[in-house]
């Protein structure tokens, strides 16, 4: 990206033009395997992003992973239901103007998803996602210990804040 706008939150509030460009390169890898009644996704991402530095080096853009890598697979009894599980894993990102700390801490994510066909117009599903309850502020607090130079009060958010979720119900067919 040429021309690059930076937004200083540290020292003093400023919005500066950056003299370098700000670069992204990366790979994503997605491969799919299906034989009846399973199917499997899985995914790989690898993100090098950097810009310039007030300071005049070069590092990494805040809140972007390189690597993460997802992996779903799902078995399917057609007309009758389905089950499935997902796994996420996050890499460590660098973090900005973060008191705790400069980096985040990687992490995994793991959830199941099921639905059962009860008859013609009803289907009951169930979501259970997060069940590592990975939270960000399992490692530190959201408040920062003073208010920041923009106003807020919180942290950029580099993790679930929600941790485990569990939801489900019904689907109506009319």
């Amino acid at each position: 990206m040429r021309n690059p706008v930076h937004v200083n939150r540290g020292d003093a509030y400023q919005i500066l033009d950056l003299n370098e460009q700000t670069t992204n390169r990366g790979i994503e890898l997605l491969g799919t395997w299906w034989k009846a009644p399973f199917a499997t996704t899985a995914s790989y991402t690898y993100v090098q992003s950097g810009e310039m530095e007030l300071s005049g080096g070069r590092s990494d853009i805040p809140l972007t992973p390189r690597h993460s890598l997802g992996l779903v697979a799902v078995w399917e009894q057609e007309g009758n239901g389905r089950l499935g599980v997902e796994c996420y894993y996050t890499g460590r990102q660098r973090l900005e103007y973060d008191p705790y700390r400069e980096f985040s801490k990687p992490y995994i994510i793991f959830g199941v998803m099921g639905e059962r066909r009860l008859n013609k117009y009803i289907r009951l599903f169930l979501n259970l996602e997060n069940l590592t309850n990975v939270r960000q502020t399992r490692w530190n607090s959201l408040l920062r210990p003073t208010r920041g130079l923009d106003g807020r009060w919180t942290v950029d958010a580099w993790a679930p804040l929600d941790g485990r979720v569990i939801n489900g119900g019904f689907r109506f067919r009319f």
